[in-house]
């Protein structure tokens, strides 16, 4: 009886073996899906900005024109903020984690928070690429603020895009806006989590990430392991053309679908990865 029940043991663990291989298959292909979603949910959401912010910087252009300097009235400048939003259809709408003014050598005067981390700040010691803006020039960028970070004790970085304004034809101040990358990642995952739902069936386990360079940021309350062996797979140096990287992962002894696709609207070397588990 024993080499009986070896046999139905080994054929067993063969069985599940595949069963697992062939639903971390199915992981990919689907997570493949949502990333392509997603890339295109993020052309949106810097459309916006691109489109909004603009049009928000004519809003604030007066404060600069006053008798009173901005720096000297953040009441106003704050209530002002909150105006450019709610004039500008694009910028309503926008996944923005915060809006901000700066002073034309890049030190935020006050943002549209209720607790101002950011005040006093310099855009350009954080985002450097940002001073291309004092020449007339809308730009857009990622760097890393502290005080603009979502996820708390672990790391964060930030999407950021300037709007110079002009004054008499010279540059007086900055209309800022961006998200943390732990709170679009928030954003994303809540996206890609409506569509598995749209879609019937077995809601499966879903994590969005946004990857910037060889870093990895998840939502605040997404598990760190996952980031690790995202980047531990180096996806952004392995992207080709148009093509996503993905991989069949094994995460803390489930079987996952990796795939990342590079996602140009948010910058050179920045794309979404979506890690997809079918329960």
């Amino acid at each position: 009886m024993l080499p009986g029940r070896v046999t139905l043991s080994i054929c067993a663990g063969a069985l599940l073996s595949v069963a697992c291989g062939k639903s971390a298959k199915i992981s990919v292909e689907k997570a493949t899906a949502h990333a392509d979603h997603l890339v295109k949910t993020a052309q949106g959401d810097v459309s916006e900005i691109r489109q909004g912010l603009p049009e928000g910087a004519k809003v604030l252009a007066p404060l600069f024109s006053k008798p009173t300097p901005p720096a000297e009235d953040l009441k106003e400048v704050r209530d002002t903020l909150q105006q450019a939003r709610d004039k500008v259809q694009d910028l309503r709408v926008a996944k923005s984690t915060f809006f901000a003014l700066a002073d034309a050598n890049g030190t935020v005067l006050r943002n549209d928070l209720e607790q101002d981390l950011m005040a006093g700040k310099s855009l350009f010691g954080s985002f450097p690429e940002l001073k291309q803006a004092a020449a007339g020039k809308y730009v857009e960028t990622h760097g890393s603020m502290p005080e603009a970070s979502e996820a708390k004790g672990r790391p964060d970085g930030q999407w950021i895009a300037a709007q110079p304004i002009a004054v008499d034809g010279a540059t007086k101040g900055f209309y800022v806006t961006g998200w943390s990358w732990s709170a679009y990642a928030y954003r994303l995952e809540n996206a890609a989590r409506t569509e598995a739902r749209g879609q019937g069936g077995k809601e499966p386990l879903l994590y969005v990430y946004v990857v910037v360079d060889s870093a990895v940021y998840g939502a605040p309350v997404s598990p760190e392991v996952n980031a690790q062996k995202i980047a531990e797979q180096k996806p952004l140096d392995k992207i080709t053309g148009d093509l996503p990287f993905t991989a069949e992962l094994e995460i803390t002894g489930r079987d996952f679908g990796l795939a990342v696709r590079a996602t140009p609207a948010l910058g050179a070397k920045v794309g979404i990865a979506v890690l997809r588990s079918e329960t």
